[in-house]
């Protein structure tokens, strides 16, 4: 009777820890960020990225990004990969962020085509409710003679799901 009762405690006990195991699959999640500006010049980007939670408020992730910009006779289209580091703080609604991308840049002018590459590594703070964040980040190796963008601070929103 004893192993009876023993086999069935082990066998609760393992059915329980395995329906309470996560999979890989459970901490990934899907977003990225978008930004759309149009006036004088129109700018679009797209910025689809994954991350995996770890436990302690950590995440790490990659993302792809696309922009295209158009300023006068000028159009840039820009493609890019980037590594991302995410953390929440507890109890304040504040996610700290690093960001490393690689950008290929191809910029067409009237008669010219110029191709450009310059890395981008950002440091940035958004307020975190739930799936969204919205804050700002500055790319510490921000070159305005080799950057295509006007400042190294731009604006983070990013969704994810």
């Amino acid at each position: 009777m004893k192993k009876v009762i023993l086999l069935l405690f082990l066998s609760i006990s393992l059915f329980g820890f395995s329906q309470q195991k996560s999979t890989f699959w459970d901490n990934v999640r899907f977003g990225g960020g978008f930004g759309l500006s149009f006036g004088s010049n129109t700018t679009i980007l797209l910025s689809p990225s994954a991350v995996y939670d770890f436990e302690n408020g950590f995440a790490l992730g990659a993302g792809l990004n696309y922009t295209y910009s158009e300023l006068g006779t000028v159009s840039t289209n820009i493609y890019g990969i980037s590594l991302i580091s995410l953390y929440q703080i507890p109890v304040v609604n504040i996610q700290l962020s690093g960001e490393y991308e690689q950008l290929w840049a191809t910029q067409t002018n009237i008669n010219t085509k110029t191709n450009l590459n310059f890395p981008a590594l950002y440091i940035g703070a958004a307020y975190n409710k739930g799936r969204f964040a919205f804050g700002f980040r500055y790319d510490v190796l921000y070159d305005e003679n080799q950057s295509i963008y006007a400042s190294p601070i731009t604006p983070i929103v990013r969704f994810y799901f």
